[in-house]
């Protein structure tokens, strides 16, 4: 879709950049090292892939179901630390991270590239009451991206 033809090469960039950086590191600096929240970079790099994932289907949802849609928030009241634990991305295999966190980013531009642009005002419904729409949740994914690649960023300096 043309209107977020930059959004989306910007992320392909990103993602063509850091998966070479990525590939680069050793196993203790991707377990060992801890941001803020007490996540190493493979479990960033974990919340990232569920990210991804969580935020495609609310793309395919908010084409579909009637807006505004309520959909389960993976991110708020400490959920997110449940995916990271629950999927144990600590002792996930680090290629085998990196390329499923490549793959799904590359899929959500695929995803967003074939939106139905009569459909992006639908809105869902955030764990916090707060109305989305598709086309402020499409834009606002690239901004949380770069904030965790900023978080690994300060992990790796």
């Amino acid at each position: 879709m043309n209107e977020f033809r930059a959004n989306n090469q910007e992320l392909l960039d990103l993602v063509e950049i850091w998966e070479t950086r990525f590939s680069a590191l050793g196993e203790s600096d991707v377990t060992v090292r801890r941001n803020r929240q007490n996540r190493t970079i493979k479990q960033i790099v974990g919340h990232m892939v569920d990210s991804a994932s969580n935020n495609t289907h609310r793309i395919v949802h908010l084409q579909y179901q009637s807006s505004p849609f309520a959909f389960p928030c993976y991110s708020s009241f400490g959920n997110n630390d449940r995916w990271i634990a629950i999927q144990d991305y600590q002792t996930e295999n680090w290629a085998n991270l990196v390329q499923l966190w490549k793959y799904i980013n590359l899929h959500i531009v695929h995803v967003i590239n074939h939106v139905n642009k009569d459909k992006l005002k639908n809105q869902w419904t955030s764990a916090n009451g707060e109305n989305v729409s598709l086309k402020d949740m499409i834009i606002g994914y690239l901004p949380h991206f770069k904030l965790h690649l900023g978080e690994i960023e300060e992990l790796l300096t």
